[in-house]
């Protein structure tokens, strides 16, 4: 079930090279996944990236998403996550245009503590972005590799305030101290504030925007190129964004 080792990725069957600073991100990523993170152990967050991928093909999932209310059934709990994590991860991953304010508070209100619930979010993402690339490429799913030994930093940036979001963030001139470098000095979009009560999930989607996007402080120029223009990626976004209910 496991890779044996994040530097050897398999791209068997991909229809063009891949560039290396792809490759060096989807192996940096991956490393990410699995080790310990600021709330979670290794072994937690790589239950939590498998519950992401096991979402996709999930009988449930697939009831709820058809139904008119997602309020129907429950997942039952995987070691080490309980049923509310299992729940909530595949919510997160396949119909997250009906999560609500009341949906996130129940999950609260269950136990789930407000940090851990971001650094969820940032796992279940990434995991859906890793599999999202492979997927368009042709290629297998990359395999999660073992978790890491250690505990989690515990690290809550005293800097992240509620201000009428669901979760506290850090404002961009809160961005000092331990987090000075979070947003780069420039442009800074509300999904990376979104993460920013947990400082290192705001650091891998940025590394993740880089590689598979355009960096962050480019986002607002709309003359960046790569092999596609600025117009054409924008075009491929808002087909995938449409496609995937996105609230923006």
């Amino acid at each position: 079930m496991y890779a044996e080792r994040t530097d050897e990725l398999d791209y068997t069957g991909a229809p063009a090279p891949v560039r290396q600073d792809l490759v060096e991100a989807q192996r940096f990523l991956l490393n990410h996944l699995r080790s310990p993170g600021t709330w979670w152990t290794g072994a937690e967050r790589v239950a939590i990236a498998w519950e992401s991928r096991r979402a996709t093909s999930c009988g449930l999932c697939r009831e709820r998403k058809a139904s008119l209310s997602p309020a129907m059934g429950r997942h039952e709990g995987v070691p080490p996550l309980p049923a509310t994590i299992v729940d909530a991860v595949h919510r997160i991953r396949t119909d997250p245009a009906r999560l609500s304010k009341s949906w996130f508070d129940g999950v609260i209100a269950e136990g789930l503590d407000v940090g851990r619930y971001v650094e969820l979010v940032g796992v279940t993402t990434l995991t859906a972005g890793l599999d999202a690339f492979a997927r368009a490429f042709g290629i297998a799913p990359f395999a999660i590799p073992p978790p890491r030994p250690g505990e989690p930093s515990r690290h809550r940036p005293e800097s992240a305030k509620p201000e009428g979001a669901w979760v506290p963030m850090i404002a961009p001139e809160g961005a000092v101290g331990p987090e000075a470098d979070l947003y780069g000095g420039g442009f800074v979009p509300n999904i990376m504030r979104a993460l920013s009560l947990v400082p290192d999930e705001v650091r891998a989607l940025r590394l993740s925007s880089s590689a598979h996007y355009v960096p962050v402080e480019q986002i607002p120029d709309p003359t960046v190129r790569r092999a596609l223009t600025r117009p054409q990626m924008e075009f491929v976004a808002a087909r995938v964004s449409a496609l995937n209910e996105c609230f923006y």
